[in-house]
Order: structure tokens, then sequence, then C-alpha cells
């Protein structure tokens, strides 16, 4: 009795043990772009006023697309690169996403810009498709009605 007491304990246990550790989740990275690391390398306080060492420094923003949210990250430098279009395991950790590619020893930590829902950000890359289609419609309309003139 105390032998399955004890098991029981154990197994409810184990979850608050392995949360600190963090599940890695699975996601492919689409899209990537240079910019500042203004944010990162000064306070907020800092960014809107007072002064300001100008940093001329750029870093990777990443767009990370995972099962149920989309993540725009940034790295903490330039040296912090992911390769496009591959499936990266990533976890959350506090208000940062740690990076592991390739089975990597060590993780890459970068700073979570923006998130949104998958099913959220679907909608919105279909309606800017949509917007583009429309646009080239009518570019090519006008240039048929300024051809057949």
């Amino acid at each position: 009795m105390k032998r399955a007491f004890l098991f029981a304990l154990l197994l409810c246990s184990l979850p608050l043990l392995a949360s600190p550790l963090g599940i890695y989740q699975h996601g492919t990275v689409i899209r990537m772009r240079m910019g500042e690391c203004a944010l990162l390398h000064r306070g907020f306080i800092a960014s809107f006023g007072g002064q300001q060492g100008l940093v001329n420094e750029t870093c990777p923003e990443y767009t990370l697309v995972s099962e149920k949210v989309v993540f725009v990250i940034v790295g903490r430098s330039s040296n912090q690169l992911v390769p496009l279009t591959d499936v990266i395991d990533f976890r959350l950790n506090k208000n940062e996403l740690a990076v592991r590619v390739d089975d990597a020893k060590h993780e890459s930590k970068f700073v979570i810009k923006e998130m949104i829902l998958r099913s959220q950000w679907d909608l919105l890359q279909k309606h800017a498709e949509e917007q583009l289609s429309d646009n080239q419609r009518q570019a090519v309309d006008s240039a048929m009605v300024l051809k057949t003139r």
C-alpha cells in the first residue's frame, strides 16, 4: 500500500518537475528580414525619449509558424541565424522563445515581437493574396482598355 501511494505521488509530481524544463514544440521558419535591434539594446523609456546611443546593428527577425500560433521573433544579435523552411524545435521560456536547431546542444534565445493565432494569420494571408490578385487584374484590365483605344 505504501509503495502504491509513493508511486502515485511520484507520477503526480512529474509534471511539476518537468515544467521548468519546457516541452518543445515544432514550427517552421517561413520568413526572415533584418531589422533594427533598437528595443533590444535600450529600455522601453529610453526608446521614446531621453538620451539614446545610436546603435546601427541589425538583428534577424523571423516569422515562425507553429500548429496553433504564429510568432514574429527577433534575435539579440546579427549572428543568430536560423535556416528557412526547416522544422525547428522551440519552447516558451518566460517572455522569450528558446530555439534549438538540428539537435544543437544549446538553445538560442529570441525576443517575441508579435504573436497571432494561426487561424487569424491564415485569414490575413488569404486577404492579402486576394487584394494583390485584384490589383493585378485591375492593372491588366486598364492596360487592355488603353491598348484597344
